[in-house]
């Protein structure tokens, strides 16, 4: 610590003092450690010297006083007009005055400096000899050539440094604390601010719902992990209102998602529901929309309104208001007045059990587990997360500490990818909690590459087992299906429901958000009666197909035996141009079995009628078909319940989706059967060999090969002998670059054209069952 400078210096008289004595430091008042004294009690006993501000000393009862080593004979008291700028660590100003004592002890000379700062005071120590041993506040101190800060507060006889909080209660926000200029300072919240019952004043309490996180008024950060419905806020002076959210999941089955928020007015029955697609739902008004616009309307006393950004609905709450903004994302809710320190939820009291604010419903509760989404960055995650701790976000620190949004931002999008406007809702929850708190925040938007805010979805409508999202990242928005919804469709591998039959009638349901998800639209499909097409329901988004005794809609009629079989199949309209097509092709197959005299259902599955191979070879991926027809002009497809005798001539077709006509060529390079499933088994016949057909079988023929991007071959149904089990049929596949010389093998005589540039082959496999 440095010594002070001195300015100038006017000495009064010296006093030397022998015995006990009371002197006056009425013109050098000193404040020891907050109290501020204008006599000092000077005492000289066996072995000390006691220099005391409060009264005489008495061992018994130690007031304020500064004890040390008793002098020789006498101590010489003064008091100096000195005027000093301080040089002292924490203490500021100039003093104009100290008292000074000065003594000679057995091991040298000792003078002692009270310096008067005002509100504030110095000890000065010099001693020549040995280090002086000193009491202070019953604390000994051992100097040489030291200075020491006897500043300080006093509250409830208790002594505070400067700097410390003296007493604060943080349910009232009520704080008194020794200032650095060593004064007890009195704060509480402003005019314009309500304490929030953790200490702390803010411009009412704020509560953030994103995802599946809430950040509760005390910036206490919850993560919900199933998918019910939970009390967000209550409040004990209004015990018949209550704000409720909804959690479901959307994409993934692990990840949940505030989905809707309720206002529930109790008293009067009167409940408000507010969902993804921005709406207003009345429950008293038997689920009716309310039209709403930017101009406030007041339904039951809640004051509703929408804009661009989305919908907000304030009620009051026992001389206090809770207003909630809601924009298919996040909900913020933002309370003002004393029933901020009460409330209770998950946004209010931070130890509340989370079982006690759900809702009974115990279904929704079970846990889902789903691989990690490899293709999601985590540490640029966190990289993008973090933009909250920089500027011009740094100006919102003050208010609203953004940890807590940086870790739900984290958690989040590492868990689930940063579609459906997740990419900037955190910054975008965050930056209003600041604008809540009445902080101008400057524009952030177009650093953080994101959109102006703008309700998700707005008037979009899904049903109960859909979510709205994005179809590309920033792109048009549909409605898709959630993740534990389509689950038991995605695992069959199924579009819809099984088929419902009676008597005379036979209806198939597809899932419209399935279709979707495969680029269907509804609109295109129909039955084998094109005028026969599919109806969706406006509410569930469902889609059902269906035909009767009345309206067959093409449907095939077959007998087996005393079996009737009534089949129909659902496909697309003709939607090829040219010799192309960027549609899929759905064919779904649906029957109902009717027997005599009890009619009996069946219902099956989409079943492919051929064998289909996605194929990676060389340069090329393409889509590889192999289908059995019972007619050369390939129209009538073999299928499991077509009969095939032996010797009855079958027509094969390879066809291929994805490859360029112009530039390659199919090469069926050879095809056999075999009587086991792997395709080099020990018994085996041959039907094509080096492109041609095998000598050995002279019922076949083969056409087109080499010439496209198709080819297909002939040969006579047969069985192995002695043996009634499947037949495994097989080809070996080459892609054949086109240039100057022809891709088609020559099979005339023992010869064959040598072909263009060949790739690896690749084997596809039917299986024949007669």
């Amino acid at each position: 610590m440095k010594s002070p400078h001195r300015l100038s210096m006017f000495s009064a008289s010296v006093k030397t003092i022998r015995s006990d004595q009371n002197v006056s430091i009425s013109s050098c008042p000193i404040r020891y450690y907050g109290v501020e004294y204008n006599n000092i009690y000077i005492k000289f006993t066996n072995n000390k010297l006691a220099i005391c501000f409060d009264a005489m000393y008495n061992v018994t009862a130690v007031g304020d006083c500064i004890i040390g080593p008793k002098p020789v004979a006498s101590v010489d008291f003064s008091i100096l007009q000195t005027a000093v700028r301080s040089r002292f660590q924490n203490v500021s100003g100039t003093s104009n005055c100290s008292v000074k004592f000065e003594a000679q002890l057995t091991s040298g000379r000792f003078t002692l400096n009270l310096f008067n700062f005002g509100t504030e005071a110095v000890m000065s120590v010099t001693s020549t000899g040995a280090m002086v041993s000193l009491m202070l506040m019953l604390i000994q101190v051992f100097l040489s050539t030291a200075h020491v800060d006897i500043s300080g507060c006093r509250d409830a006889g208790a002594v505070y440094k400067p700097g410390s909080v003296v007493s604060s209660d943080p349910n009232t926000c009520f704080t008194r604390t020794c200032d650095q200029v060593a004064t007890v300072q009195n704060s509480a919240c402003g005019a314009l601010e309500t304490c929030l019952g953790n200490g702390s004043c803010g411009h009412g309490a704020i509560c953030t719902v994103t995802a599946n996180t809430v950040i509760d008024i005390h910036g206490k950060l919850k993560t919900i992990e199933d998918r019910c419905s939970y009390t967000l806020l209550s409040a004990p002076s209004d015990p018949d209102f209550q704000i409720v959210a909804h959690f479901r999941e959307r994409r993934r089955t692990d990840v949940s998602f505030l989905e809707s928020v309720v206002l529930q007015l109790n008293d009067v029955g009167f409940h408000i529901h507010l969902d993804q697609g921005n709406r207003f739902v009345s429950l008293q008004l038997n689920e009716s929309l309310l039209s709403l616009n930017s101009s406030v309307r007041s339904i039951q006393g809640v004051l509703m309104s929408r804009d661009h950004r989305g919908v907000t609905a304030e009620a009051s709450l026992s001389g206090s208001t809770a207003s909630v903004f809601f924009d298919g994302h996040m909900a913020q809710i933002h309370v003002e007045g004393p029933a901020v320190k009460t409330l209770g939820g998950l946004c209010g009291k931070s130890s509340a059990d989370l079982s006690r604010l759900r809702s009974s419903d115990s279904s929704c509760q079970k846990k889902h587990q789903q691989s990690p989404d490899s293709s999601i960055d985590c540490m640029a995650v966190a990289e993008r997360c973090s933009l909250l701790n920089k500027p011009p976000f740094d100006i919102c620190h003050q208010h609203s500490g953004p940890q807590p949004f940086i870790t739900a931002c984290s958690q989040t999008l590492c868990e689930y990818p940063a579609l459906d406007g997740f990419n900037c809702q955190f910054l975008e929850a965050y930056a209003r909690s600041c604008q809540l708190n009445n902080v101008t925040l400057k524009t952030w938007r177009p650093g953080a590459s994101c959109p102006s805010p703008q309700a998700f979805c707005r008037d979009r409508t899904c049903s109960d087992h859909e979510f709205c999202g994005e179809k590309t990242l920033g792109g048009e928005t549909r409605c898709f299906c959630r993740a534990i919804f389509a689950s038991k469709y995605r695992t069959s591998d199924t579009l819809g429901e099984p088929t419902v039959c009676n008597q005379s009638s036979a209806s198939v349901i597809l899932v419209g958000c399935l279709l979707e998800d495969k680029g269907i639209k509804h609109s295109a499909l129909h039955l084998n009666d094109d005028t026969c097409r599919g109806v969706m329901d406006p509410l569930d988004h469902m889609v059902t197909f269906s035909f009767n005794g009345t309206n067959s809609c093409g449907a095939e009629v077959t007998t087996d035996g005393n079996k009737v079989i009534y089949t129909n199949t659902i496909k697309t309209g003709n939607i090829t141009t040219g010799v192309i097509t960027r549609h899929d092709q759905v064919y779904i197959n649906f029957s109902c079995i009717h027997t005599q005299p009890e009619v009996k259902t069946a219902a099956f599955k989409i079943k492919d009628r051929s064998v289909e191979a996605n194929i990676t070879t060389g340069a090329w991926n393409y889509t590889l078909t192999m289908r059995a027809y019972s007619d050369p002009g390939l129209s009538q497809v073999v299928d499991s319940n077509t009969e095939v005798q032996l010797n009855q001539k079958i027509w094969v077709e390879l066809n291929t989706v994805g490859l360029e006509g112009g530039l390659v060529a199919l090469v069926t390079d050879s095809c056999w059967a075999t009587k086991d499933q792997p395709p080099n088994s020990t018994v085996r016949h041959d039907l094509i060999s080096n492109g041609c057909a095998d000598s050995g079988d002279q019922t076949v023929k083969v056409m087109g090969n080499g010439l496209g991007t198709s080819n297909s071959f002939s040969f006579n149904m047969f069985q192995f002998s002695g043996s009634s089990t499947d037949v495994y049929l097989h080809c070996k596949l080459e892609l054949c670059v086109k240039s100057s010389k022809s891709c088609e093998p020559t099979c005339s005589g023992n010869s064959r054209k040598r072909r263009s540039v060949r790739y690896s082959a690749t084997f596809i496999s039917m299986t024949w069952t007669k």
